[in-house]
C-alpha cells in the first residue's frame, strides 16, 4: 500500500509564519513552566493592588471610615504572604500539573478552591496577629480578582495554544494500530478533544474492510504489517496500539518496533472493551474489584440533565420571545406557507418524534428533494447543500444563525429533546446507518452538541457520529454547560451552517 506523507504539522516548508509562532519556537520549552508561574506571581500581585484601590481609593459598596485609613504600604508583607501561599495550594492542588485532558473550567475550579483556602487562611492569621488593621473586605476583593484574573490568564493561553496547535505547533501526530470498538474509542476521543493536541493521521487494522476504509478525515491505512511503511512514510510521535490481548505477541514486536524507531508508544488495555466511565473499581484488602456501571446519562445523572434542560430551556424562551415574534412576523411577510415547520425526526432508541423549527424553505421543499441529489454535499446518509435554492430570502438569515432551530424549545420542554445532544436524523437516513452508528441513539438528541461546536455541517457523518458517542459515553453537568457556552460564538460567526 502506497501512502502519501503528510506534511510536518500541516505546515509546508518555507511557509512564512507569523510573530507568535516565531516567538514560541525561540523560546526553550522548558522555560514555560517558569514563565507561568512568574506570570501567575505577578497577577496575584496585580489582583491585591486592585483590591487596594477598590477598598481605599474607589471605596466601592462599603466607605472606609477616615480612622481606618491604611496605606498600601501595611499590606506588603499580606501580599507577598499570599503570594507564598498561592503559589505552595496551587502545586499541591495540581495547578501546574500538567495534563492534556484538562478543562479549562476544571482548571478554573482547581485555582478558585485554592484561592479560597488561601485568602481564608490569611484572614485568620491577621485576625489572631493584627486584628484592627486589615480589612477582611480587601481580601474578599482580592480572591475575586485572582480568580478572574487568572482564569482570563488560562482562557487566553488556551486560545493561544489552540492557534499554535492549528499551524503545527505543539501537537503530537498519532496512529492508532486497531480499529475496533477500542481503537474507535481513543479515535472519537481524539475528534471531540482537539484541546488534548493530538494529530491523528490515521489507522491500521487488520480487518480488511476496517483497514481500507476512511472514517471520516482519519485515513485507512491498510493491515497492522503495514506499520513499517507507515512509519517510514510519516513523521510520527506516538503509536496508540488498540489490539485485542489475544494479540500479545504483535503488540510486544510494534512496541520493540517503536522503540527502534524513537517512536512513543502506547497500549490502551482491552478489559471488556469499557471506557473509565463504565467501571467501578473497590477493593478487598487491597485486592482490585472491577465491576461495571451505568453509562453516564442514566438514574440520577438523567433526572439531573431533566432539570437542566427544563431550567436552561425555560430562560432561553423568555429571552427570545421577542425574537421569535420578529421571526414569525418575517417569515410571514416573505412567502406563503406556515410559521413553523413540522418533520418526522429518528430520537432515544430509535423513537420517532415530530420536531419543530421556524419555515426557512418554500412550502414543497420536501417534495424537490429528490431532485436535487446531485446537488449534495454531505457524506454517509446525510442531506446537505450549501447554496440550497430551496431556501426563502428570511431562511437564508435564519439558517445562518441557526435561529430556525430556536422552536426546538417545545422538543425539549415535551422531553423529545435535551439542549445538548446528538443531531436528530431522518428515519430514511437512519435506515442507511451502520452497525455502529446506532449507539448514538442510546441518548436523547439535542438542539446542540460537540457537532456543532466542532464543525457544524462541516463534518463528515462519520465524524458525527464519533462525536456523538463520545458525548454520551462521557456526559457530564461540566461538558453540557462548556458546549453551551461554545455554541454561542460558533452561532454569532454561523460558521459551518448551512
Amino acid at each position: 500500500m502506497t501512502v502519501e506523507p503528510l506534511k510536518r504539522g500541516g505546515i509546508a516548508i518555507g511557509e512564512e509564519r507569523n510573530w507568535l509562532i516565531n516567538l514560541v519556537q525561540r523560546v526553550d520549552s522548558g522555560l514555560w513552566p517558569y514563565l507561568l508561574r512568574l506570570s501567575d506571581s505577578l497577577l496575584i500581585v496585580l489582583a491585591f493592588i486592585l483590591s487596594y484601590l477598590i477598598r481605599y481609593r474607589l471605596q466601592w459598596f462599603r466607605s472606609v471610615d477616615p480612622v481606618f485609613q491604611t496605606d498600601f504600604s501595611s499590606y506588603i508583607f499580606s501580599c507577598l504572604a499570599l503570594v507564598a501561599i498561592l503559589f505552595a495550594l496551587f502545586h499541591f492542588s495540581g495547578v501546574y500539573r500538567q495534563r492534556r485532558d484538562r478543562l479549562w473550567l476544571e482548571e478554573l475550579y482547581t485555582i478558585a478552591s485554592a484561592t479560597t483556602i488561601g485568602v481564608v487562611s490569611l484572614i485568620t492569621v491577621n485576625l489572631i496577629f493584627r486584628p484592627l488593621l486589615y480589612s477582611r473586605l480587601l481580601f474578599l476583593y482580592t480572591a475575586i480578582l485572582v480568580v478572574l484574573l487568572l482564569g482570563i490568564s488560562r482562557f487566553g493561553i488556551s486560545l493561544v495554544r489552540g492557534y499554535l496547535r492549528r499551524h503545527g505547533i505543539g501537537i503530537q501526530r498519532v496512529v492508532l494500530i486497531g480499529a475496533g470498538d477500542v481503537g474507535r474509542m481513543v479515535m472519537r476521543t481524539i475528534a471531540a478533544r482537539p484541546g488534548l493536541g493530538y494529530q491523528l493521521i490515521g489507522f491500521l487494522d487488520d480487518n480488511p474492510a476496517k483497514g481500507s476504509t476512511d472514517i471520516g478525515r482519519f485515513k485507512a491505512l491498510g493491515s497492522v504489517d503495514n506499520f513499517t511503511q507507515v512509519r517510514n512514510s510519516y513523521e510520527i510521535d506516538l503509536a496508540i496500539i488498540c489490539l485485542p490481548w489475544q494479540s500479545h505477541r504483535t503488540v510486544a514486536r510494534l512496541i520493540n518496533e517503536c522503540d527502534q524507531a524513537s517512536i512513543k508508544a502506547q497500549v490502551v488495555p482491552d478489559l471488556f472493551q469499557l471506557t473509565k466511565n463504565q467501571m467501578q473499581v473497590e477493593e478487598i484488602n487491597g485486592i482490585p474489584l472491577i465491576s461495571t456501571r451505568e453509562v453516564s446519562i442514566a438514574g440520577g445523572n438523567l433526572i439531573l440533565k431533566r432539570m437542566f434542560d427544563l431550567v436552561f430551556s425555560t430562560v432561553i424562551g423568555v429571552f427570545t420571545l421577542p425574537i421569535s415574534a420578529l421571526i414569525a412576523l418575517a417569515i410571514r411577510l416573505d412567502s406563503p406557507g406556515p410559521i413553523l415547520y413540522a418533520q418526522t425526526r429518528v430520537g432515544k432508541n430509535g423513537q420517532h418524534f415530530r420536531i419543530y423549527k421556524f419555515r426557512s424553505m418554500v412550502i414543497n421543499a420536501d417534495a424537490r428533494r429528490s431532485e436535487m441529489a446531485d446537488l449534495n454535499e454531505a457524506t454517509g446518509p446525510l442531506f446537505k447543500v450549501r447554496d440550497d435554492p430551496r431556501r426563502t430570502r428570511v431562511g437564508r438569515f435564519l439558517r445562518r444563525f441557526s435561529l430556525d432551530e430556536l422552536p426546538q424549545l417545545i422538543n425539549i420542554f415535551r422531553g423529545e429533546m435535551s439542549l445538548v445532544g446528538p443531531r436528530p436524523n431522518l428515519p430514511e437516513e437512519v435506515a442507511q446507518y451502520q452497525d455502529w452508528h446506532y449507539k448514538r441513539l442510546s441518548v436523547s438528541p439535542g438542539a446542540t452538541g460537540l457537532w456543532q461546536v466542532s464543525g457544524r455541517s462541516d463534518l463528515t457523518f462519520d465524524e458525527m457520529v464519533l462525536l456523538d458517542i463520545y458525548y454520551a459515553e462521557n456526559w457530564s453537568l461540566g461538558l453540557d454547560l462548556n458546549i453551551l457556552i461554545s455554541t454561542v460564538p460558533k452561532v454569532l460567526m454561523g460558521k459551518g451552517a448551512y
